[in-house]
């Protein structure tokens, strides 16, 4: 990716180049010295007059090619950080039940016990949210592939424009909440070790190491609201959460619907309130805890449908994890209700 436009500054002026490294003219200045992932090296690059040839077309580089490779690449760290909260799980729950203090196995303490189930909940509703995604990403490039063969009906041209926005929509929330929750769910891997967690041959500390690179590169936590953030206030996360709504649970779970009702209609008051401000930097301040408010709702439906499905497998992390997401959207829901705009300046550093 390279400048190709004089006088410019921003990405319009960026275009996107391939290079033959048998041409020569860039040498690799140094393997990083990395916390994790250490199973793929990363190294800084120095190109000096370095032959390559305009690839797609030019002004085109950042905003239509990076940013395709990197929804593709974002929904691949949810899915790398569903597979670390897994690990991280894994690991917790193997040391519980070996490990034990005054005559028992430590998990049967509550403090060490609710620290699993919320590891377990966290995991099971984010891999509901990574699947969700995975299958509108499916679904609208399905019908991209078809539509390079034969002209769509009116019908799928409607439901690839659909399929798409959904996709464009649940990206950022997989890849940020998954990012955060597996972040979460290795720091209480390693707290459930207790003393042996902080030592290197124990498999938590590892865990903890490469999951911290989650919700920074393709797009940190932070980047992944600001690209989520018009969909909570066009109201796009609001109608598909009410489509859920509609959604048949089984007759066990229906008072979980009525809760995450609940929470949704706190979403849209708190969604309102901001709006109505007209302030577009309180809505910056905002933007993280509506985009945490409008994911645990989701997730919420979607352990619910999951339950609803198989109770043997997510009965449990559906308990668990609404009680969790109702504290988190309370906690959010009177923070921005009581929040007032001439409180900005104290924000400022």
């Amino acid at each position: 990716l390279a400048r190709s436009e004089e006088g410019t500054h921003d990405g319009r002026g960026l275009s996107m180049f391939i290079y033959d490294k048998n041409d020569g003219g860039v040498d690799v200045r140094r393997i990083e010295n990395k916390l994790g992932i250490h199973g793929s090296p990363t190294c800084e690059l120095v190109y000096k007059n370095a032959k390559a040839e305009l690839c797609g077309e030019r002004k085109l580089g950042l905003i239509k090619y990076v940013m395709a490779l990197m929804n593709g690449a974002r929904l691949g760290i949810a899915a790398q950080s569903v597979g670390l909260s897994q690990a991280a799980y894994d690991e917790a729950l193997a040391y519980a039940k070996d490990r034990k203090q005054f005559g028992k196995a430590i998990i049967e303490f509550p403090a060490v016990y609710d620290m699993l189930a919320t590891i377990k909940a966290k995991l099971d509703a984010g891999r509901a949210l990574l699947y969700q995604t995975s299958r509108y990403v499916d679904i609208y490039k399905a019908l991209d592939d078809i539509a390079r063969e034969r002209k769509l009906t009116p019908e799928e041209r409607q439901e690839q424009k659909r399929y798409a926005k959904l996709a464009d929509s649940f990206t950022p929330l997989a890849k940020g909440m998954n990012s955060e929750y597996a972040n979460q769910n290795a720091y209480d891997c390693i707290q459930v070790h207790g003393g042996s967690g902080f030592m290197m041959e124990y498999a938590c500390q590892r865990i903890y190491r490469d999951a911290r690179i989650t919700s920074i590169y393709e797009g940190t936590t932070q980047l992944q609201t600001v690209a989520a953030i018009r969909y909570v206030t066009n109201g796009s996360y609001a109608a598909t959460l009410h489509e859920f709504e509609a959604v048949p649970c089984a007759p066990e779970y229906e008072g979980y619907m009525d809760r995450i009702k609940d929470m949704t209609r706190k979403l849209e008051a708190c969604t309102n309130a901001v709006k109505e401000a007209q302030n577009q930097e309180l809505l910056d301040l905002m933007a993280r805890r509506l985009y945490e408010m409008a994911a645990v709702c989701v997730m919420s439906h979607l352990l619910l449908q999951d339950a609803t499905k198989a109770p043997e497998l997510f009965s449990k992390s559906l308990n668990v994890y609404v009680n969790y997401a109702e504290s988190e959207v309370e906690k959010h829901f009177n923070f921005i209700r009581k929040f007032q705009a001439e409180e900005l300046a104290s924000y400022r550093q």
